[in-house]
């Protein structure tokens, strides 16, 4: 789970995106362009959306299509182009930039290659895995996978120690399952369990195509569904893993080891290259696991368990037998049933690999100057609105208000792009190398990381890269983040009014502020140190506010009797209630020195919902909704429109919305928290 919060999942964006298709545009929405059939107050998501929803086709090859799919297409308009001018130009005259990106997309374009090549780039790393003696010999190997970017038995990283965020430490947390999450090997519903017989079959086809007979292929993949499980079994479930206090457990090297002597840790850090020294245990059980499993589990099963990890990371740069085994698994999460075209892929790949390269050719067409300075203006807007919650809030006592406002004051703005860029030293890359391409990027990046540890905190990385349509907040570093990709129409609109702005851009600045301030953010302090520094009066205060999110929340059904997770979403919840309230407000400042003009018949009051409205509109497969409810910290599209707003008064007095309506939540139950 990263640290940041993002107002998207970044499970969704691995996920989802990857699986769209081309689509023809859908026309624009006008500020006049709603449904009006239904009342603004009975369905605001229908009145706002429903002539959009209507005239708009999910192509076979989306598992959801909104306003964020929309963006990225255009962006990814931009990258092509940046992309096929590298191709273009003669190595003679390429930069190294030039010669980074037309390497890395060719190779991965080069279809003819993938195919003559089929499983050959990994088979020395399976040969290597079938050589395996012994377990004492899976710390070697799993370092070497995960140097790598392959997920595989845990995860290892650096990252700032919570309750001391000038120091950088190793941090261990649950991992390697080959779905989701842990609820998908427990659950016993239909659709589940077809998902993991999807998942098994694929596996046992990988292995198959790897050189396993059909019947030694079955066997190893019911076994390593088998072994999988009791991971999961041994994992904490996604609600439990939102508690930042019950996941921080600093234990010493020795003490780490000690908690799954089986496993070599020494050749671990060793292939990973980075010194012995405490580390952040996030879920201590988990590792114990991990030391019964070897004992309990045979040599075969491992082998057959680690092969599996490698083929599923590895098949979608290799030939398309092996492209199909890896996308019938995606296809079951999101019900795509067509894969995106290979351009479409490796404009993705090439953004993950090397997002800082692609990203400062990005910014020099997309994102200028001006839209930098408009965009750090509502930043301070929403900044001096959130000021103004935080001294008004009934609730809080005067001494965390005095504390919370020294927060909001310490938060760094990060706005379109790093202030210092990578410069991938080291990289490798060849014209016709796909995966192995990809390896040198992985490794590189595994490098910075291990080479973090004990040392200052960098405050310059980002975790996005620029062209993502994503943003985000950092509770460690205290800082909100929006690449240049986000900040572009229907989010930031250089020729829309302000009322519209506010509603979108402007909601965002104020959902990942808000994110300082949820049940988890509120936990860290202005310097990002996990501490409490609420008195307990006002901490119960609070709670009995988000509480109320999470019930309102909880009632939501978004299939048959699958409801919105209202404890997994209630820190998003929170974020886009805040955040729409403080927009709100900052809205209004700007209107104080400007005339109130109706746009479309609609005042900007009105415009400003609409704004919100707009940008997560959104047409989604069953599979893509079942598996956003049950994996995602975020509640689906249609509740973050209607749920925050059925608790403000200020959407109600926009709409004239009366108490009985739909749209108004009864007035014991509205909540408000800034």
């Amino acid at each position: 789970m990263p640290r940041y919060r993002s107002i998207l999942a970044a499970l969704l964006l691995a996920i989802a995106l990857p699986a769209a298709a081309a689509s023809p545009k859908a026309t624009p929405a006008s500020g006049a362009d709603v449904d009006t059939t239904c009342a603004p107050c009975r369905d605001f998501d229908r009145f706002a959306n429903g002539p959009w929803l209507a005239r708009t086709t999910l192509p076979a090859g989306y598992s959801e299509y909104g306003a964020f799919d929309e963006l990225y297409d255009r962006n990814e308009a931009v990258l092509r182009r940046i992309l096929e001018a590298a191709l273009a130009t003669p190595r003679a005259k390429a930069d190294r930039n030039t010669t980074m990106l037309r390497d890395y997309y060719g190779a991965c374009m080069d279809s003819l290659g993938a195919e003559r090549a089929g499983g050959q780039p990994i088979v020395g790393l399976l040969a290597d895995l079938d050589a395996l003696s012994s377990t004492k010999e899976l710390g070697r190997q799993v370092a070497w996978l995960h140097q790598h970017g392959v997920n595989a038995l845990f995860g290892f990283g650096a990252e700032q120690d919570d309750r001391n965020s000038e120091a950088v430490i190793g941090t261990l947390r649950q991992s390697g399952l080959g779905l989701p999450e842990r609820g998908y090997y427990v659950r016993t519903d239909s659709a589940t369990a077809a998902t993991r017989a999807i998942y098994q079959r694929s596996a046992a086809n990988l292995l198959q195509l790897a050189g396993e007979s059909a019947e030694t292929a079955a066997a190893h993949a019911a076994a390593v569904l088998d072994f999988e499980t009791a991971l999961a079994l041994a994992s904490k479930t996604n609600v439990e893993r939102r508690d930042p206090k019950a996941n921080y457990n600093r234990l010493s090297w020795d003490a780490l080891v000690a908690l799954a002597q089986r496993f070599d840790w020494a050749a671990y850090r060793t292939g990973r290259g980075f010194a012995a020294g405490d580390v952040n245990v996030r879920q201590t059980r988990f590792v114990q696991a991990i030391d019964s499993l070897i004992a309990a589990t045979p040599l075969d099963t491992w082998k057959a368990y680690l092969k599996v990890r490698v083929l599923f990371d590895a098949a979608p740069t290799l030939s398309s037998a092996y492209v199909k085994e890896w996308f019938a698994l995606r296809s079951a999460l999101t019900g795509a049933t067509e894969m995106l075209p290979r351009w479409k892929r490796c404009i993705n790949e090439t953004d993950r690999a090397l997002g800082e390269v692609l990203g400062q050719s990005y910014v020099a067409l997309a994102f200028t100057p001006q839209d930098k300075a408009r965009m750090l203006t509502m930043v301070h807007n929403l900044r001096a609105a959130q000021g103004d919650r935080i001294t008004a809030a009934p609730w809080m006592g005067d001494s965390t208000r005095v504390a919370a406002q020294v927060k909001l004051t310490a938060f760094a703005e990060n706005i379109g792009y790093p202030s210092r860029w990578k410069d991938y030293a080291g990289v490798t890359l060849a014209p016709n190398a796909h995966y192995a391409n990809r390896a040198s990027t992985r490794a590189y990046e595994s490098g910075l990381d291990m080479a973090k540890i004990g040392k200052p905190v960098d405050r310059t990385a980002w975790e996005m890269t620029p062209p993502t349509v994503n943003a985000y907040y950092d509770p460690q570093l205290n800082s909100i983040n929006f690449p240049a990709g986000i900040l572009q129409p229907p989010f930031f609109d250089k020729t829309a009014d302000d009322a519209t702005n506010y509603g979108a851009i402007g909601a965002v600045i104020g959902h990942e502020m808000g994110h300082g301030f949820d049940d988890q953010g509120r936990q860290y302090d202005a310097n990002g140190n996990l501490r409490d520094w609420w008195t307990a009066g006002d901490i119960e205060r609070y709670k009995a506010l988000a509480d109320s999110v999470r019930a309102q929340f909880d009632r939501y059904t978004v299939l048959d009797t699958l409801h919105v997770n209202g404890r997994l979403t209630l820190g998003e919840n929170l974020a886009d209630l805040g955040g729409l309230a403080v927009a709100y407000a900052a809205m209004q400042k700007a209107y104080a020195t400007q005339p109130r003009t109706a746009i479309h018949g609609f005042t900007p009051e009105q415009r400003f919902f609409l704004g919100w409205a707009r940008v997560w509109r959104n047409l989604q497969t069953e599979s893509s909704l079942r598996t956003q409810v049950q994996t995602d910290p975020h509640s689906p599209a249609k509740w973050r429109i209607n749920g925050p707003m059925s608790n403000l008064k200020e959407f109600h007095d926009a709409w004239g919305c009366k108490p009985g309506d739909a749209m108004v939540r009864p007035e014991s139950q509205q909540t408000r928290i800034w």
